[in-house]
């Protein structure tokens, strides 16, 4: 049982870290963008900006200063969604069939809610 409990502290710390690291990451993705919108003194779009994953991505291979806070965006708000996927992965190592169903069911939630909202 001993293990048991170890292990169940190591995921908990995994799932701290993986909310540490994506909000890390994804500042300093913001930072690079507004670094950028300042170096190019501008955007980068002079007509409609992009506002859908592919565009932005293609944005950002090309250094655009908004395609790059979009992402950066993106980043932040997909950190909370990997912490959901990391906590099924812990409820089922730790044989919690209950939770491992209900946090799918808000995984899903949170998966048709952002096809939502960039539908529109």
């Amino acid at each position: 049982m001993n293990a048991k409990k170890q292990e169940m502290q190591h995921v908990e710390l995994v799932i701290g870290r993986v909310l540490q690291v994506g909000v890390y990451i994804s500042a300093l993705v913001i930072l690079l963008g507004i670094g950028l919108w300042l170096f190019k003194n501008g955007s980068g779009y002079s007509g409609a900006l992009p506002t859908w994953i592919t565009p932005i991505f293609h944005g950002v291979l090309a250094f655009k200063p908004y395609a790059v806070l979009m992402f950066g965006i993106f980043l932040l708000i997909l950190t909370p969604v990997l912490r959901v996927i990391v906590s099924i992965y812990a409820f089922a190592k730790e044989g919690d069939r209950l939770y491992v169903v209900i946090t799918t069911i808000v995984l899903v939630i949170l998966i048709i809610g952002m096809a939502i909202g960039y539908r529109g």
